[in-house]
């Protein structure tokens, strides 16, 4: 190579040197020639005559020289000056020349002198298949483990053959085996054999194979080397353990003990010694929470639960098991295992509550939701499936949604807060596993007041005795109303109806507007005013305010405060004194006269009993204590004296009695002189009694007219009125002339009986009667009358 390079240099310099002298002479080359010559043409071979296929006279060539300009030292090509033939003057060695597969041409200049000129001439040194493919060495060793696959490539070593192109390596053979074959990878350069293992090894059948490798070259005739290849096996752990299955299915219940063996794993391995020694373990890329639930005996092979194996967590287990045996290097056999967990009814249902409206107005419409709630179960199957239902007796119920197991509570009644405030709703979830789970939720739901109860009173008519003579300005008693309703819908505020033909009565009521106290402005009259009535309204302050009203029906109770009244006898100036005149010849039990007397109160306040206060002899005259009757109580003697004064005391049965006295003076005459002014005093008797009577009519009139007045406003107040109530008045019928008052009036669980005092001597005050004055309670209802 280094020789090559000098020779290079020095032509280049031999050429530069005549390409000057071609400029100093001025001359140009003349021509080109192309030749081609074999390599192993022997020294001496014509290769051409330069001097023909230049033109030149051959007859001048004696005064021309030839000089070949190649650079090298020991030139190959010469000139013969004689004819200007070219021809070899060394051997030439093609692949010495010319390396690699290319056309190897020799560029030559020719100089020729006289004149001096240059012409180029191209010498193709064609090849000759003059060399044999040869390896670096005869032989090459290999060890190969009997495990390695069909596959794996082995680079042998690749031959060198100088020659050129088609007499090249053109192939590599191989000797006929089962297990390797050639593989040839072509170069830039050359081909590169591979020795390629086309079936796997087994050392135990033959540990050792010898192949030949032989390159050949494309020449005729063919050249050929050879290689000796020697494959030694090696032993190695060649047998994998083996699972019966690659799919492993098992089933387990969820909840399964801790320590359970679930399955056992068996592989085998056909290997002896360690080789065939296994081990088990699980795949490195597994979930992480199959290592927390699973564990697996790495030399027995059994899998036992290690954790909680739940089935709402993971329904499926995939575990990868490995099985290794203890070769080098180890091999390894695979497996998978599916474990399906069987789901158990072990979770209740769970109930969440998505929405509540835990204050619901009471006139809510039906079908207000007011909670929405959603039913979920761990569980599958019909272990998941739920049934909802409100347990508790309350006016809502459960109204499925368009989506499984989402519902809303609704109202399905009217609310009312004053019957029921708060409700407490039971939801019950009950799901369809053997056994049957259940959970429970309860919601809070508080009725929320609306102004729809209106003041109440007790009654619709309320019935007060007030005695008369009150303290004007002084409270005479209360009214009270209840609302149902809370807050500012039960704020009751009370005043008094004032319409009506008794607005003269009612301006002296006045209410206090809070406590429902009345107060009366003036002092009642028995004997003017009985009894009136108004009405007095309750309103809450509710939006809009209610209201309601109740009828008041006031009794004035009387007092004893009225004395007695004489109204016979009656003298001309006024006061309670008369005379009568008797026969002396009158016999016992004569009525000498009778004293009337009226009292303005009534019951035994107006009871009026009559008695001798005074009298001038106590056994001729006597007098009935009820009817003021004055009788004789003998017949006159003519010892007796001629006139006689009589006192007699009138009083009632108050609890402080008030009394008036009449004096009668009697006087006692002869039968004849009695007769005569019988005469004259019957015609003054006559105007005095029709006095007496047009007096009487007046007063008894006017009593019936507020009798029937009474009457009528009470029966108006019993048609306008639910209850029971009843109050009348009831006229003395035996009235047998002395003036005086018997009402009896019932209301409520009282009754009132005001008696008159016509009552014979010895008789006794029994119910119904009119004859005396009680306050009793009413008893009909427990013990009968009393």
């Amino acid at each position: 190579m280094e020789t090559d390079t000098k020779t290079r240099t020095r032509n280049c310099a031999w050429i530069s040197f005549h390409f000057v002298l071609l400029l100093l002479f001025r001359k140009e080359a003349l021509a080109q020639i192309r030749y081609s010559i074999p390599e192993e043409v022997k020294d001496g071979t014509v290769v051409g005559n330069v001097a023909k296929d230049l033109g030149l006279d051959i007859n001048s060539l004696i005064e021309r020289r030839f000089r070949v300009v190649s650079g090298r030292k020991d030139p190959i090509f010469e000139v013969n000056q004689n004819n200007g033939a070219l021809y070899v003057h060394n051997h030439i060695d093609r692949e010495e020349l010319c390396q690699g597969s290319g056309a190897c041409l020799m560029e030559l200049k020719i100089l020729v002198e006289n004149p001096l000129e240059m012409h180029y001439v191209t010498v193709e040194i064609t090849d000759v298949n003059d060399h044999s493919p040869s390896f670096p060495e005869k032989d090459q060793r290999f060890e190969i483990f009997e495990t390695t696959l069909p596959g794996r490539r082995f680079q042998l070593h690749t031959a060198r053959d100088p020659d050129a192109g088609i007499n090249s390596i053109r192939t590599y053979t191989l000797t006929s085996n089962e297990h390797f074959e050639i593989n040839i990878r072509q170069s830039d350069a050359s081909k590169i054999p591979f020795l390629v293992l086309k079936k796997s090894l087994d050392r135990e059948q033959n540990d050792k194979h010898t192949l030949l490798v032989t390159a050949v070259d494309g020449g005729k005739p063919q050249r050929s080397g050879t290689l000796n290849v020697s494959i030694i096996v090696l032993d190695s752990n060649d047998n994998r353990p083996v699972f019966s299955q690659e799919i492993y299915q098992i089933s387990i219940k969820e909840n399964i003990p801790v320590g359970t063996s679930v399955f056992q794993m068996n592989a085998t391995d056909l290997d002896e010694d360690t080789n065939g020694e296994v081990e088990y373990s699980l795949g490195k890329t597994l979930q992480r929470n199959v290592y927390d639930i699973f564990e697996l005996d790495k030399l027995t092979g059994v899998i036992r639960v290690k954790g909680a194996v739940d089935y709402e967590e993971n329904d499926i287990y995939e575990l990868d098991v490995e099985a290794s045996d203890k070769g080098t290097p180890p091999l390894t056999g695979e497996c998978r295992v599916i474990i399906k967990i069987i789901d158990v009814n072990d979770n209740p249902p769970e109930i969440e509550v998505t929405s509540l409206s835990d204050t619901v107005s009471e006139d809510s419409k039906l079908g207000t939701v007011i909670s929405l709630l959603s039913v979920t179960d761990k569980d599958s199957g019909v272990n998941g499936k739920i049934i909802s239902s409100i347990t508790s007796d309350v006016p809502f119920e459960l109204k499925p949604s368009y989506k499984e197991n989402i519902y809303s509570v609704v109202t399905k009644e009217f609310l009312d807060r004053e019957q029921v405030s708060h409700y407490e709703i039971t939801i019950k979830a009950t799901d369809c596993g053997d056994p049957p789970l259940s959970t429970f939720k309860t919601l809070s739901i508080q009725i929320a007041d609306v102004n729809d109860n209106s003041p109440q009173f007790n009654q619709t008519s309320l019935e007060f005795y007030l005695v008369e003579n009150n303290v004007a300005g002084k409270s005479i008693f209360a009214v009270s109303a209840t609302d149902n309703d809370l807050n500012e819908n039960s704020a009751i505020s009370y005043y008094i109806k004032r319409e009506g033909n008794q607005n003269s009565i009612i301006s002296f009521l006045n209410i206090n507007s809070e406590t429902g106290d009345i107060t009366a402005l003036k002092s009642f009259d028995f004997e003017s005013v009985k009894m009136f009535q108004f009405q007095v309204v309750a309103t809450d302050s509710g939006a809009p305010s209610l209201s309601s009203n109740v009828t008041v029906n006031v009794f004035i109770l009387d007092q004893n405060d009225n004395a007695p009244v004489i109204l016979y006898p009656v003298s001309s100036n006024g006061s309670a004194e008369g005379l009568e005149e008797i026969p002396r010849n009158v016999n016992a039990g004569h009525l000498v006269t009778k004293v009337r007397a009226y009292d303005a109160d009534i019951g035994y306040n107006g009871w009026l009993l009559f008695s001798l206060q005074r009298v001038t002899d106590h056994s001729l005259f006597g007098l009935d204590r009820y009817t003021g009757q004055i009788r004789t109580l003998r017949s006159f003697t003519e010892t007796d004296e001629a006139e006689h004064k009589l006192v007699i005391l009138v009083k009632d049965n108050g609890n402080v009695s008030l009394s008036a006295t009449a004096t009668v003076l009697v006087k006692v005459v002869e039968p004849k002189e009695a007769f005569a002014a019988s005469d004259v005093k019957s015609a003054a008797k006559d105007d005095e009694e029709n006095n007496v009577t047009f007096y009487l009519m007046i007063t008894l009139g006017s009593v019936s007219v507020l009798f029937l007045i009474s009457i009528i406003v009470l029966i108006a107040m019993q048609c306008s009125k639910s209850t029971d109530y009843t109050s009348k008045y009831l006229q003395e019928t035996n009235y047998d002339g002395t003036l005086c008052h018997s009402i009896q009036y019932r209301s409520g669980d009282k009754r009132y009986m005001l008696v008159g005092p016509r009552m014979s001597i010895g008789s006794t005050i029994v119910p119904g009667s009119h004859a005396n004055t009680l306050v009793l309670p009413d008893r009909r209802h427990t013990s009968g009358e009393t």
